[in-house]
């Protein structure tokens, strides 16, 4: 006994924050839940290449209009709605002939190219010691599509959850994947913050510096830190969460 518990210590590490301190985790039964935008992928790329296609489609005043029409619906909906926005924007708009390319560009988009890097790499890194799950908000069809065309359907085994609110969700995500331990990598500290609330000792979570949210410095005074904080998404593969421990 004495000699598998000296062995097992010898292994034991644990995934470390930026106080040094160690966070322990359950080494059986760990889900890892990656969010999407602004986490794996670089959503503000999009976003962007998105403003300058409708700057030579639809004109400067227009294109205005769309991200107006956006910003709304995100208030109605609690998630970016690219497809209903574009919607809303033709009732105004009907006879306009550029909203078909609008649309094909945005449902042909090559979203594996605005992948972070080594995103893929991160998440075949952590699948050796748990199960990885997508947790991610948005409309029913054009956040699926981007979690395929990206590629991360696949990396994950298609382990896909999309909700309203996914932190209002929680319950449906321990009973579709019980753990007794999560990982939560998510850019917004809201959302962090809110599942840890939730979830307590139960979840650790982990904060990516990169997009416009984790960049905001309201957003970053508002909510306590982090469990753990890096960088970037890659930072990931020098975290060791071989055996983390509850």
């Amino acid at each position: 006994m004495s000699d598998r518990r000296g062995s097992r210590n010898r292994h034991d590490r644990a995934l470390r924050g930026t106080d040094g301190k160690a966070h322990a985790l359950s080494s059986a039964g760990i889900v890892f839940l990656f969010d999407v935008d602004n986490t794996l992928l670089d959503n503000d790329r999009v976003t962007e290449d998105l403003r300058q296609y409708l700057e030579r489609e639809v004109g400067s005043e227009r294109q205005k209009r769309y991200w107006t029409i956006f910003e709304q619906l995100w208030v109605e909906l609690g998630y970016a709605d690219y497809l209903g926005a574009l919607q809303r924007y033709r009732a105004e708009y009907p006879r306009d002939p550029h909203l078909l390319t609008v649309s094909h560009f945005l449902i042909n988009y090559p979203f594996a190219d605005r992948l972070y890097p080594k995103a893929l790499e991160v998440i075949q890194h952590v699948a050796r010691w748990g199960t990885v799950v997508i947790l991610s908000d948005g409309d029913v069809v054009f956040q699926p599509r981007k979690v395929e065309r990206s590629g991360l359907f696949e990396a994950v085994q298609g382990r896909v959850l999309i909700y309203i609110h996914k932190e209002r969700e929680l319950d449906d995500v321990e009973q579709r994947y019980p753990a007794r331990h999560y990982v939560l990598i998510d850019d917004k500290l809201g959302i962090l913050s809110a599942v840890k609330t939730s979830w307590g000792s139960r979840v650790t979570t982990v904060f990516p510096h990169q997009g416009h949210y984790a960049l905001d410095q309201q957003i970053l005074t508002r909510f306590p830190p982090a469990d753990v904080t890096i960088a970037c998404i890659g930072d990931l593969l020098n975290h060791d969460v071989s055996t983390v421990r509850r």
